[in-house]
């Protein structure tokens, strides 16, 4: 029977050295645990393994372990083997300390997640399960660029019906987050030679500077009382959206000016990025449909998992007009990027009909956190207006002039995670400056949820 921990020496990376074999092999045992490269609980492997990949005596490995048990830099039990010693690491000298993990919140308000302890792992693995058995062998393989073909097929379908998006699979090209796809997107349009991208003046800074990094130009659109104003962007050659619900102002946005977005990319040949940010999150009777219902040839139309499932997946979608697919599918690179087996899961869960039970089931869950938020709001803090309510799992919170920093700061002295505003402030918006806060209400736990009420509006001026 081939013994379990063959080859382990080798892989342990140890060799005698010095005048005496059981000394050299002790030595070089000791520097590799005091180190800190063998790290406290490894198991080390059984005299006899380490003495044939070795080529040594077993006792002259048995006699070593002893000697540095009897130290303490290892420890041996029956049954356990021997193991590393529990004990202070000192680093070598010029090493770079690995940076701390920042301690969490106590409660955390802001934006961008949703609550992910209610992903639905149980259903989650069914459909993983469901998904393996049935994927033939080459699903396993590199695989196209625009992702697995049962997931973009799935996608035609739910985006359809749920979204009002025109598109079959050739359209869909599956990435690794928004993020990713922007990116693809932004490399794509600068090679077409664009120069200009118009982005709203209330957004993501991070999308900012992707699209910046692709070479791009940054401008910011106008914003009024009826949100965001696409207008006649001058000189830029797209437009990026979140036509749904702006994302962090809370409007859809209007239907004039979904209209004449759409009627100047017809007319100048441009490109609106559609980002259906908390598109699925609706609590109104009418929902919204999708911009790219209007002009498939026109709007490229960005969705994501990451706030109905969970962002850890990094899964999320592009439906782009005929030819631009086949450009952001070069750019993707040859094979695909995404996990085959997150992309089965998916199709999986879309087809099946669970995503749809997940995302009603999360839909209420959400709405009576919002309609907890906008009551104790009313009633505790009547100097605070909350805007933004119809989607979506934010909402923004209007302070007095010149409140939001204090405000800010005193939640970050009580443990709460809470963002202003201005975070979220294109440096160039033409915008009247408001004070205001974006309190994400997806994130905490149900068990948490009145606990977070109670911080943040100990902090709200009342």
């Amino acid at each position: 029977m081939a013994e379990p921990w063959a080859t382990f020496g080798v892989d342990l990376h140890v060799e005698p050295t010095g005048p005496g074999l059981r000394r050299g092999l002790t030595d070089a045992l000791r520097e590799a645990v005091r180190s800190g490269r063998l790290a406290p609980g490894t198991r080390l492997p059984s005299s006899r393994a380490l003495a044939a990949d070795l080529g040594i005596a077993r006792n002259t490995v048995a006699d070593a372990y002893g000697d540095l048990v009897a130290e303490g830099w290892l420890t041996a039990r029956q049954g356990s083997g021997t193991r590393v010693a529990g004990r202070t690491v000192v680093p070598p000298a010029g090493a770079v300390p690995h940076p701390r993990e920042p301690a969490r919140p106590a409660y955390d308000l802001r934006p961008g997640s949703p609550d992910l302890s209610s992903f639905p792992r149980a259903e989650w693995l069914r459909a993983a399960r469901r998904a393996l058995t049935a994927a033939p062998s080459h699903a396993l393989d590199y695989g196209d660029p625009r992702g697995r073909p049962e997931l973009r097929a799935a996608l035609a379908g739910y985006l359809s019906r749920a979204r009002g998006v025109r598109t079959d699979p050739e359209r869909i090209v599956v990435c690794g987050g928004f993020a990713h796809g922007l990116k693809l997107l932004g490399s794509v349009l600068r090679s077409r030679g664009a120069r200009t991208v118009a982005v709203e003046s209330y957004g993501l800074d991070v999308h900012w500077r992707i699209l910046a990094a692709s070479g791009l130009h940054i401008t910011p659109l106008p914003f009024d009382r009826l949100g965001t104003d696409p207008g006649e962007p001058a000189g830029a050659d797209a437009v990026l959206l979140t036509p749904a619900h702006q994302f962090p102002m809370g409007m859809p946005l209007h239907r004039d000016r979904r209209a004449a977005v759409v009627d100047w990319a017809r007319r100048t040949g441009g490109l609106v990025l559609e980002d259906d940010y908390d598109g699925e999150f609706r609590y109104g009777r009418q929902p919204v449909g999708a911009l790219q219902g209007l002009d498939p040839d026109r709007v490229v139309h960005l969705g994501t998992a990451s706030k109905s499932l969970a962002p850890g997946l990094r899964l999320a979608w592009m439906v782009l007009p005929p030819g631009l697919a086949q450009e952001v599918a070069a750019a993707k690179g040859g094979v695909d990027t995404c996990g085959v087996l997150d992309q089965l899961t998916l199709a999986e869960f879309l087809t099946s009909g669970a995503y749809d039970r997940h995302v009603r089931t999360a839909r209420l869950r959400y709405r009576r956190r919002r309609d907890a938020l906008v009551a104790a709001a009313a009633a505790r803090a009547p100097e605070v207006r909350v805007t933004g309510i119809a989607a979506g799992l934010h909402v923004l919170l209007r302070l007095p002039p010149g409140t939001e920093q204090s405000v800010v700061q005193a939640a970050h002295w009580r443990g709460l995670a809470l963002h202003g505003l201005t975070r979220y402030t294109h440096p160039s918006a033409r915008a009247t400056p408001l004070d205001a806060l974006v309190v994400g209400y997806g994130t905490p736990p149900d068990h948490a949820w009145s606990g977070a009420l109670d911080a943040l509006c100990a902090v709200l001026p009342g």
